[in-house]
């Protein structure tokens, strides 16, 4: 080549520091490393410790020790060559390298690891204790409230069911819809409102139909609180997420042959619903709200109702009724409570200001292979029962701008420290 010169051709000399020799000239930095030595020069020996042209060794395995500042470069090392799991993560590492307190320092090291902090999901016991919604011993004191569909479309458009639960009484409303705007919800809350006035709390998801400006004025015009679930945690409203599952078998058998006339049978599944025996209650919806017994003639084994019975005692046995199942709910409550949390462990509590990851709840197509966590995410306000809103700390990055989680679905954002 006519444009080469000699110089051009000289081939560049690199000096090439190895892991281990990285290791080898750390060790003679560590002062208790160095101690060892000075005392296998002394004495010959050190536990089960040797050296090899000055380098320090531990064990028949031949495991080269690691000094302090030099265990974090080789737990990256190993978990950069195959992002192994913690088990594997000590077989690989006990091969060839002695690290003390091991567990520790990769546990550490993982967790700081800003890509599997993103991709991976919490390992170990789940993070929360289950807590339940305080119930106020009175009927139509709380109602839960949720959409269900969209259903096949009938001839009069309907194509969605509110779901209306009382909290205490489990008495269930059924309203097909024909949309899941504010507005419809309003008019079916009125047409519930003329015969048993309005509620003292409502509790709903955030779908638009409850976090629209209409609704708010609604509820604040009527003197209703409305408390609104943590996004992504439909354990929150769990009374209408339970009647769903009921609800939906129900429906598919009994308009197996036309879906769209599903309209026809919501009266007979409400029906059916409320007159049957709960354990959380201990009786039937139907029983403990009114006080009587459901005279339903598609079921023979209802009784007729108690017509003898005089207004003392109606009412006598109503209060009765109502504290025997007070005390039901709080027996069910925690069964139900110890339960949940023999497989939690106690929240993580996060600050104001703290940077966070978040838990991706919804996923789709092509989605599969996506970070299991959004962030960093900071922290802005610290709410009730380990929940948080949170705003993510940089626009470009992946997730919604600003949004409400809960401790078990977050992670901490690793520091610059940790991640070097």
């Amino acid at each position: 080549m006519p444009h080469a010169d000699a110089l051009s051709r000289i081939p560049y000399v690199a000096a090439v520091v190895t892991l281990h020799e990285k290791i080898s000239q750390a060790q003679e930095r560590d002062e208790d490393l160095k101690a060892i030595k000075q005392l296998i020069l002394t004495n010959g020996q050190y536990n089960d410790h040797y050296m090899e042209q000055g380098v320090l060794y531990k064990g028949d395995q031949r495991q080269l020790v690691v000094p302090e500042l030099m265990k974090k470069e080789v737990i990256k090392e190993v978990h950069n060559n195959g992002h192994f799991a913690m088990k594997k993560m000590k077989e690989a590492i006990s091969k060839d390298y002695f690290i003390k307190n091991m567990d520790r320092k990769i546990e550490g090291v993982i967790t700081s690891f800003i890509p599997r902090v993103l991709a991976t999901r919490k390992e170990g016991k789940q993070e929360g204790y289950l807590n339940p919604i305080g119930k106020e011993g009175t009927p139509l004191h709380t109602l839960h409230l949720d959409h269900i569909g969209p259903l096949t479309e009938t001839r009069k458009m309907y194509n969605h069911i509110l779901t209306v639960v009382d909290g205490f009484t489990k008495f269930v409303w059924l309203y097909p819809t024909k949309s899941t705007t504010s507005a419809e919800v309003i008019s079916k809350l009125q047409l519930h409102q003329d015969t048993f006035a309005n509620p003292v709390r409502i509790i709903t998801d955030r779908g638009t139909a409850f976090t629209s400006g209409a609704f708010k004025k609604y509820c604040e015009e009527e003197g209703i609180q409305h408390v609104t679930i943590t996004t992504g945690i439909p354990r929150g409203n769990g009374q209408v997420e339970r009647v769903h599952r009921i609800m939906i078998p129900m429906l598919t058998k009994l308009c197996i042959e036309d879906q769209s006339l599903w309209y026809k049978h919501v009266g007979r599944v409400q029906r059916a619903i409320n007159s049957t025996y709960q354990r959380s209650i201990d009786t039937t919806p139907f029983q403990l709200l009114t006080g009587t017994k459901m005279n339903c003639k598609e079921d023979v084994e209802i009784l007729n109702l108690l017509l003898q019975e005089t207004i003392e005692q109606y009412s006598e046995s109503r209060e009765s009724l109502r504290q025997k199942a007070r005390d039901q709910i709080q027996k069910i409550q925690e069964e139900n409570r110890n339960t949940y949390n023999k497989k939690r462990k106690q929240s993580s509590q996060y600050e104001v200001g703290d940077l966070v990851t978040i838990k991706r709840t919804q996923f789709g197509p092509g989605l599969k292979l996506k970070a299991k966590f959004f962030g960093p995410y900071k922290v802005v306000k610290v709410k009730r029962n380990d929940r948080y809103d949170v705003v993510k700390l940089y626009q470009d990055t992946e997730g919604p701008n600003s949004t409400a989680t809960s401790a078990d679905f977050m992670k901490r954002w690793p520091e610059e420290d940790d991640c070097e």
